[in-house]
């Protein structure tokens, strides 16, 4: 099973991109972030005709989740984080696939800090961390991915020094990870590759893709029993740089039957 999590920034603008890499990848599952389109406006014929069944929870130019699996049609388990009902912002979906539990997020960015940004993010990770507690107590497989919007260490970032107080990388922030993942979650990617520098994202600015100045952003977390089916994980690195391309690129991860 290929689950693979990509921040598409923007669907519409960039679906002959997203349907060109699903076509190439074949993934069995995949979650997607920054659609930037309302409910509405998602583009579910184009999904079906690449043979991909969908659920999402869209927004109007920001934010926005989905999840699609080839074949077969998610089952929606959860739409939105609990613990704040009044928080509108489409950063969380859930579905059963194939006997697997499937959260999507796109976890608040939380530039500038400090300021009100930033606090929403630091609440928005508590929120997170309650439900995922929720989620390990059911003992079921369960894969959390998504644009988690932190590198947790030094290695997931190309220049450290430069960004201590930056919001995905600050010390509340990786600490708030590094709880997440001391409930009993597996960093997917990490495990694959413990000791490279791998990244997931490159600012449009500088040159930072030819440069490699990249960040890794983009995370699977799973539960104990499904960490033990993980065979392989990667970044499928030169979707970054096709023409158009989003910021990010689809990362991906497979699962043993």
């Amino acid at each position: 099973m290929k689950i693979a999590t990509y921040n598409v920034n923007g669907i519409n603008g960039r679906l002959d991109n997203l349907l060109r890499w699903m076509d190439e990848a074949e993934p069995d599952v995949v979650c997607l972030q920054e659609l930037k389109a309302p409910n509405d406006k998602f583009p579910r014929r184009e999904i079906e005709r690449a043979g991909y069944g969908a659920i999402w929870n869209g927004q109007k130019s920001w934010n926005g989740v989905a999840i699609l699996a080839r074949g077969s049609a998610p089952l929606e388990t959860r739409r939105g984080l609990p613990g704040d009902p009044e928080d509108i912002q489409s950063r969380y979906i859930e579905a059963a696939v194939d006997g697997v539990l499937i959260g999507c997020l796109y976890l608040p960015n939380g530039n500038p800090r400090p300021g009100p940004k930033f606090d929403y993010k630091l609440a928005w990770f508590k929120r997170l961390s309650d439900y995922a507690a929720e989620l390990l107590e059911l003992e079921v497989p369960v894969v959390i991915a998504g644009d988690f919007n932190v590198m947790p260490d030094e290695m997931d970032v190309y220049n450290p020094e430069r960004w201590v107080d930056d919001a995905l990388f600050h010390p509340d922030v990786r600490r708030a990870f590094g709880d997440l993942v001391g409930q009993g979650w597996t960093d997917a990617l990490r495990t694959v590759h413990p000791d490279e520098r791998i990244y997931t994202f490159w600012k449009y600015l500088r040159n930072a893709y030819a440069r490699d100045a990249g960040l890794r952003i983009d995370h699977f977390l799973l539960s104990p029993g499904l960490a033990e089916r993980l065979s392989d994980a990667g970044v499928d690195k030169a979707v970054r740089g096709w023409e158009h391309a989003s910021d990010h690129a689809p990362t991906w991860m497979i699962l043993n039957d």
